[in-house]
């Protein structure tokens, strides 16, 4: 082989990959970090680490927006979900609104049941049982749920609010230790939902809108304030991060606002420095939720030099060993400073408080 093909293929073979060992695994942080050094999903997984990682220790203070869609609590990451705000490990949380039911439903005493996707769905229907795959949720209790968000939505102020003020009221409440949104609205991180009515929660807030429909007075769900309230938040942070699980409508929407912050809200600088996510969906559809964050910078949505990993792993898998790692590792972030959010209205001003 000549000499200059022989140095050239040295190039493409300097590092080895390694074996994992479970054996030398005595953590769930020991495991993923061996993942960065292994190969395809495992390795994309470790990379995921890393980069959230990066993003907790940037001395910048990156605002870190975990998107969230997908049966996530069905599946059963609502402490996951719910560790993640508590311990400070992101900022901003926007989400579906089915996401934010579920945790609804269990927080009012609904469950989530073992069940089979081979079950008679026929049968389950006229059980009023409702299946999310492998999953049974209670019809019932649905219902009941549903109810008590439109009984609840009576004591909200009759005015105009974004999705980030109505869902920070359910969290207050329908306190729980264990809820996604009881633990958001006392550490003070704001949840976002922009297509909230797309949801079960949508049912109850339209129970309350069939009571009250003909006063002029009425509670009234303002959309585009999200966008004005999310895009605040982008403006006045140096550097932003992202964690997606799965994608739809919660990853555009954070990387549409962006985009917003820079050209209507004169923003200094690019789009999201760090940016990670887990989905089970493909690029090749064309759609978004499997889209790469590489397609991303060609729309300015991720910086061109952004820190970035995509692992293509379901959630239910990969996003326990990423919270069960960066809680191994906390000796890392345990210091980070947390946002405090002061809200006046659609007016937000940030400031960084010690834990």
């Amino acid at each position: 082989m000549p000499r200059s093909l022989a140095a050239r293929r040295r190039s493409w073979l300097r590092t080895p990959v390694r074996a994992v060992d479970v054996t030398r695994a005595r953590r769930i942080g020991d495991l993923v970090t061996q993942f960065q050094h292994s190969s395809i999903q495992a390795r994309n997984l470790g990379r995921c680490l890393e980069v959230w990682e990066n993003a907790l220790t940037d001395p910048k203070r990156p605002t870190i927006f975990l998107g969230l869609a997908g049966p996530l609590i069905a599946a059963g990451l609502r402490k996951v979900l719910r560790d993640l705000v508590d311990w400070g490990l992101v900022d901003v949380v926007v989400s579906t609104g089915a996401v934010l039911y579920q945790d609804l439903y269990q927080t009012i005493g609904g469950r989530h049941w073992k069940g089979t996707p081979t079950a008679d769905d026929v049968e389950l229907r006229d059980l009023y049982l409702d299946r999310i795959y492998d999953t049974y949720v209670d019809e019932l209790k649905f219902e009941e749920t549903d109810r008590a968000i439109g009984k609840v939505t009576e004591r909200f102020p009759r005015r105009p609010a974004s999705s980030r003020e109505f869902l920070g009221f359910l969290g207050e409440q329908f306190p729980s230790s264990d809820s996604l949104l009881a633990t958001a609205a006392r550490r003070g991180v704001p949840v976002f939902s922009p297509a909230l009515i797309d949801s079960s929660i949508g049912i109850g807030l339209t129970l309350h809108y069939q009571a009250n429909r003909h006063r002029a007075d009425r509670f009234l769900l303002d959309a585009v304030r999200d966008n004005f309230e999310l895009v605040q938040i982008l403006a006045a942070s140096p550097r932003t991060a992202v964690v997606y699980i799965g994608g739809g409508t919660p990853k555009n929407w954070i990387n549409d606002g962006i985009v917003m912050a820079n050209y209507a809200f004169g923003r200094e600088g690019e789009g999201h420095f760090y940016a990670i996510q887990l989905t089970t969906d493909v690029p090749h559809w064309g759609g978004l939720s499997g889209s790469t964050l590489d397609e991303a910078q060609s729309w300015g949505k991720i910086a061109k030099t952004a820190t970035r990993a995509m692992a293509h792993v379901e959630a239910s898998i990969g996003l326990p060993l990423l919270a069960g790692a960066l809680w191994d590792r906390r000796r890392l972030w345990r210091r980070r400073d947390r946002l405090r959010f002061d809200w006046d209205r659609d007016q937000v001003r940030i400031h960084r408080t010690r834990r």
